[in-house]
């Protein structure tokens, strides 16, 4: 037994003075389990297609709505737009964590399963800037505010959810399916986006190609929506352990936020400088690269397109081998080497992506992929570890959703100005190596939480037999506790 579970089996043993019954140890059902995890993970898949998509249309999107702007104006323009969406997340968590942890996780990602579909196909039947002139931004924006409020509680909600049902032993890998959906999503509207220019001009693309990959989201929408109605609570929200928690969870939403940043703002400062590290990566990969390569190295945006796609299949490949092997060696580990390995590797990345030839960039992406799937792959399990059940979903979208919009869906805007600022085309790296020393810092804080039953819930297990083997190991280290007292 880790010698983390061992520690929190004990403190719970003390707390109930007796040893654990057969009642207070949960046996996840697996079609339940498979069912969870399917429908949250598509969820994020249709969220990170329509990222994928946006980022690689970014400079056609900026010729539709923004005519009148030189390239580079084009381009930042579209992305202050895909930005502003991230200025909202933040309400969006604030909104819907309170409600995820007083009507139910299910009703809340069902919910924001809909918005986002209805953002996203909306953003394909706007006029363009040509047809009715300053509306056709302004709707824009009003598209990608919609996506991101209910975004705000999406992910946040989605982690929560598939961590409840989890079973202990496996919460990495079957977490890691969560961004799994993501790279997929995100893999997906690429090549869609990728074939759409091998086949179209760039008339057609202007014209109405561009189109095409966000009306998709309308059918992927109500798919998503009728997997998410069919799911039942999280065995966790069913059954809270402690009374307390029970009566915090009926508290209003204001006293909620107070007592979140009060009593648990060590967990959000964590949370929140992990998300910095992911998602400083991740965007810097899938939101920017694409861009830096057409409009910084002057790239054809099919070699451009395709080099990226490279990295999201084979994070697609890693990422939930690596989910595994975080329960195995603990989700520190994992974080420490490579928030370490972003420090060191950087600048050679971004070296080897600057060269000529085929294999230099390739090689300089897949680095850059491997270890935006080492952060990747542990997240899911690892935030929502941080806080109790009855306040989880609502410090998950205060803590992930503020990283997020301050420095994750900013990072293509602000790596863009920097670099049209200072001609330096090196800034990326030395803004990953940044965040690597901030993730690097908070991992020093970071408690191991590897097969750890989750603060305010039961143990999970994954089957009877298992359930047995963790009585018995905890009536062994009952006795040892009471004979030492």
């Amino acid at each position: 037994m880790p010698r983390q579970v061992r520690d929190e089996l004990t403190r719970r043993l003390r707390r109930s003075r007796r040893a654990l019954r057969k009642e207070d140890v949960q046996v996840v059902e697996p079609p339940l389990l498979r069912r969870a995890v399917g429908a949250s993970a598509l969820g994020n898949c249709m969220e990170w297609f329509d990222f994928g998509v946006y980022s690689y249309l970014a400079a056609t999107i900026g010729k539709v709505f923004f005519p009148g702007a030189s390239p580079g104006a084009q381009v930042v323009s579209s992305f202050a737009t895909f930005a502003a969406a991230f200025v909202v997340r933040p309400l969006g968590g604030l909104v819907f964590g309170p409600l995820g942890d007083r009507l139910g996780r299910q009703k809340v990602l069902a919910t924001t399963m809909i918005m986002m579909a209805i953002g996203t196909f909306a953003i394909g039947l706007i006029p363009s800037y040509a047809t009715i002139g300053i509306a056709a931004p302004i709707l824009l924006l009003l598209a990608r505010m919609v996506q991101g409020f209910s975004t705000g509680g999406e992910y946040g909600g989605a982690t929560t959810f598939v961590a409840e049902y989890s079973p202990d032993r496996r919460r990495g890998f079957l977490s890691s399916w969560l961004d799994f959906g993501t790279f997929v999503g995100y893999a997906l509207g690429s090549a869609l986006v990728t074939v759409l220019n091998l086949a179209l001009s760039d008339d057609q693309m202007l014209s109405w190609g561009w189109r095409i990959p966000f009306l998709i989201a309308g059918p992927l929408g109500a798919i998503g929506l009728y997997m998410r109605l069919k799911l039942e609570e999280s065995p966790a929200f069913q059954q809270q352990l402690d009374e307390h928690e029970k009566g915090l969870a009926q508290t209003s939403a204001g006293s909620e936020f107070k007592t979140i940043v009060k009593d648990h703002w060590p967990a959000l400062l964590i949370c929140m400088g992990l998300v910095l590290l992911y998602n400083v990566t991740n965007y810097m990969v899938t939101g920017y690269l694409p861009t830096y390569q057409t409009e910084t190295l002057n790239r054809s945006s099919s070699s451009s397109d395709v080099l990226v796609l490279i990295g999201m299949v084979w994070i697609v490949v890693l990422i939930t081998f690596l989910g595994r092997f975080s329960d195995h060696v603990g989700r520190r580990p994992v974080y420490a080497v490579s928030a370490a390995a972003m420090i060191l590797l950087a600048i050679p990345s971004f070296q080897l992506i600057k060269m000529h030839g085929t294999w230099p960039p390739i090689l300089g992406v897949l680095i850059l992929s491997t270890l935006l799937a080492c952060f990747a792959a542990p997240s899911a399990a690892t935030l929502p570890a941080l806080f109790p059940t009855a306040v989880r979903y609502a410090a998950m979208g205060i803590g992930f959703n503020f990283a997020v919009a301050a420095f994750g869906g900013t990072t293509p805007l602000v790596t863009a100005a920097l670099v049209n600022a200072s001609g330096d085309d090196l800034m990326p790296a030395y803004y990953l190596m940044l965040a690597g020393v901030i993730g690097l810092i908070t991992v020093k804080f970071l408690p191991e939480s590897a097969q750890v039953p989750l603060n305010g819930s039961q143990p999970m297990v994954g089957s009877e037999d298992e359930q047995r083997e963790l009585l018995s190991s905890a009536e062994a280290l009952y006795r040892s506790t009471r004979q030492k007292v």
